[in-house]
């Protein structure tokens, strides 16, 4: 399974890059078989998602890096809280994805800030940006303030938002991609519309 973790931290040493390593360690632990893990520094991109604002050409790295998000079975995504939201770089990036990569792909969506007053940045602005990209959000998101480190609680979060992503990654893996012209699967108490015509005709 290809797990593909971005990172919007842009200092070095980076807590959001620590949170998205704990998180992926976490999520390898999960799955059923070691995972393929790709690590995307957004940082490094900084320059190339600003040309493709500019001009609409993603250079290598950027394309590279929007392949593997696409091709992903799961995403683990984490910023820095700036200004009450996710950072810029971090919307930035997604803003020059294909509106239809995240489409039914697992996301964990995570946090880091100075203070734990900015936890609900997770729900006000992560978690209804990839809503709208059609991405499947695990239900528990981690947010890691400053005082989390160390402290109890993180770690038993991290846990249980690795478990369900890899539950999902799983599930997905398992089921397969549905094939080319199959019919949408049956939906209970559904009448197709052409059987309702012809009942219409008949009465």
């Amino acid at each position: 399974m290809n797990l593909v973790v971005v990172s919007a931290g842009l200092s070095v040493p980076s807590s959001t890059r620590l949170l998205a390593d704990r998180l992926a360690a976490a999520v390898d632990r999960h799955v059923p078989a070691p995972a393929r893990v790709q690590v995307i520094e957004l940082r490094d991109l900084a320059v190339e998602i600003a040309h493709a604002f500019t001009n609409g050409f993603p250079g290598p790295a950027l394309t590279a890096a929007q392949e593997a998000v696409t091709a992903a079975d799961g995403l683990i995504v984490v910023t820095p809280v700036f200004t009450a939201s996710y950072s810029g770089l971090f919307k930035s990036f997604f803003d020059v994805l294909d509106p239809d990569a995240l489409a039914g792909k697992p996301v964990l969506v995570a946090a880091t800030g100075g203070t734990a007053r900015h936890s609900l940045v997770l729900e006000h602005a992560l978690r209804p940006l990839f809503a709208y990209l059609k991405a499947v959000v695990v239900p528990t998101a981690v947010y890691a303030a400053s005082e989390d480190w160390g402290a109890e609680g993180l770690a038993d979060r991290i846990e249980r938002a690795a478990g369900e992503l890899a539950t999902l990654m799983a599930g997905l893996s398992a089921a397969g991609p549905e094939p080319e012209g199959a019919p949408a699967p049956d939906e209970p108490g559904l009448v197709p519309f052409a059987e309702h015509l012809a009942r219409l005709s008949a009465a």
